[in-house]
């Protein structure tokens, strides 16, 4: 049984996502005529190998009848000249007159990207595209890109554009008329192609949800480098087991807890967390809950990132005080090592097949990596692939808006990146009140990569990036939830229109634009939203 104020809780989260994030422009749309399946087998003899720097072969279509919540649609397959795969969802009766595009993560490669995350769009009426960013591969490899030096151009900057073009093409085809509005939704590779997109071509969409971009591609692979070689022995083996992590976590978030005014088990921004991981050196009375000089030692390098054998910083750091649970599950997934689908391989693959100019190949090894060297020789693929312009005044002026979110316990995709990266967008931009105007970063507490973690990961980016475009409802905060583990409403990347589960909901958080943190009032029920207010971390963290 639930206590009263978990229930009060999820009425809060439920009341507030029907408030602010109902679609308020939606357009219903009668049944093409001749009959929907009959419309939707029809759209695959349409020509259209004459849309603009987008030449598009449909190769099917299939009509989807009713499996839930997203309603009946017609489902299109197809190609952007030369090889870039999409899958596109057209909603039957109720299209609502937009566009939406979900990015792609990881190495992509598979058929219409990840369309899944298509499904709550779709129940509000969205026209849905996913792609597969120009080849075929696994999630986590690189052996598309070997020697074939358009790859990388086509995986993060070209696929985004030609899919916007085709689907808007195919969707004005289908509907008669041309969606009024389009977004994108992104997360990791999808977040960078995200980025990419506002940098590049910044008139394809009104709005941007980056999600944990990893856009600053090399800086991501170098630092997983170095923590790999951290953590492992000469063996390869881990120095640090689970147990070993969970012990770690536990102490600093003991340490670090209350800097957001509250005992909640989050840390509200690990840059104020000072835990020094020598505390828990072992002394023969803590046996069992301590740590080796060895790994204590591992644990040091992984918080400080990559340096030269001088101490040079190459990057920043990725994996922050927080986020130690995640290293063995989540990133670096060890042992093994050698598994094709683990992050150790991916990025391997990306050194061997994209990262170095020339290709090094499959004989390359990242215990060949030299941290005094090689970060000099990632100048072409970073320029290829990175998306690091803080210049945003064509996106700005084309009246686009971005709402980038990430994660303090993202140990994969660098959330002082993305925080350095916005600092400098205020300041190229004239500003805070300039860049708030198109351009809005929040960091998650306890949110992993993307989503998930022991913060309040579950939020509906789309509905508040709609209220922002649409009716100039800037967003002031973004309210999240902590969700069950079991809750099917955990498997939404991007969120979705509530109301949820309340019995799922076993916290709500508001997250404030950076650089503001959400602080306990002192009153109030601690795990509903309307109990936290902004605060400076400057000012009231000690910074």
């Amino acid at each position: 049984m639930r206590s009263t104020k978990a229930s009060k809780c999820a009425l809060v989260f439920s009341s507030i996502t029907s408030q602010t994030l109902t679609v308020y422009d939606v357009r219903a749309q009668s049944s093409p005529a001749g009959g929907v399946a009959t419309r939707c087998e029809t759209l695959q003899r349409t020509d259209l190998s004459r849309v603009l720097d987008a030449a598009t072969q449909i190769t099917g279509t299939q009509y989807i009848e009713s499996r839930g919540r997203e309603g009946d649609y017609c489902e299109v397959t197809g190609y952007v000249a030369p090889s870039f795969g999409f899958v596109l969802r057209l909603p039957s009766n109720n299209w609502n007159g937009k566009f939406v595009e979900i990015g792609c993560g990881g190495a992509c490669g598979t058929p219409g990207g990840f369309v899944e995350s298509c499904d709550d769009p779709v129940s509000r009426g969205y026209a849905c595209i996913g792609f597969d960013s120009g080849h075929r591969s696994t999630l986590h490899d690189v052996k598309w890109a070997y020697n074939e030096p358009q790859a990388p151009i086509d995986y993060s900057v070209r696929s985004p554009h030609l899919a916007a073009l085709a689907g808007k093409a195919i969707v004005e085809k289908y509907y008669e008329q041309p969606p009024h509005k389009s977004y994108f939704l992104g997360c990791s590779a999808g977040g960078l192609e995200g980025m990419q997109e506002t940098q590049t071509f910044p008139w394809d969409f009104d709005g941007v949800v980056a999600n944990s971009p990893s856009f600053h591609i090399s800086a991501i692979f170098l630092d997983d480098a170095w923590a790999f070689r951290a953590l492992t022995d000469h063996n390869g083996e881990p120095l640090l087991k689970q147990k070993d992590l969970n012990t770690l976590h536990k102490a600093v978030v003991d340490s670090c807890d209350m800097n957001d005014g509250l005992k909640d088990g989050l840390i509200g921004d690990p840059r104020a967390c000072h835990f020094e991981a020598s505390t828990l050196r072992c002394n023969g009375t803590n046996e069992g809950n301590c740590l080796t000089p060895e790994q204590i030692h591992a644990v040091e390098k992984i918080y400080r990132g990559p340096v030269t054998t001088t101490g040079e910083q190459i990057v920043l750091p990725a994996s922050l005080r927080g986020s130690e649970r995640n290293w063995l599950t989540n990133r670096f997934e060890l042992p093994p090592l050698q598994d094709p689908m683990s992050f150790y391989s991916y990025a391997q693959d990306w050194f061997r097949y994209t990262g170095f100019q020339p290709n090094p190949g499959p004989m390359w090894s990242l215990q060949d990596l030299d941290f005094d060297r090689d970060h000099k020789r990632l100048g072409v693929t970073e320029h290829v692939e990175g998306a690091t312009n803080p210049d945003l005044r064509r996106f700005k002026a084309a009246g686009g808006k971005l709402l980038s979110i990430t994660g303090w316990a993202d140990e994969i995709g660098g959330v002082l990146d993305i925080v350095d990266y916005y600092e400098t967008t205020e300041k190229v931009m004239g500003g805070r009140a300039a860049t708030r105007d198109f351009f809005r970063l929040f960091v998650v507490p306890g949110m992993n990569h993307c989503t998930g973690g022991e913060g309040a990961f579950f939020i509906d980016y789309l509905g508040y990036l709609e209220a922002w475009v649409e009716r100039g409802q800037a967003p002031d905060k973004l309210i999240g939830a902590h969700l069950t583990e079991n809750s099917p409403d955990s498997n939404y990347l991007f969120g979705r229109k509530g109301p949820v589960d309340p019995a799922a909901v076993e916290f709500t958080r508001p997250i404030y634009p950076y650089p503001s943190l959400a602080r306990y009032r002192g009153r109030g029920d601690p795990r509903d939203a309307a109990s936290f207010a902004p605060t400076s971390f400057q000012t009231d963290m000690g910074r």
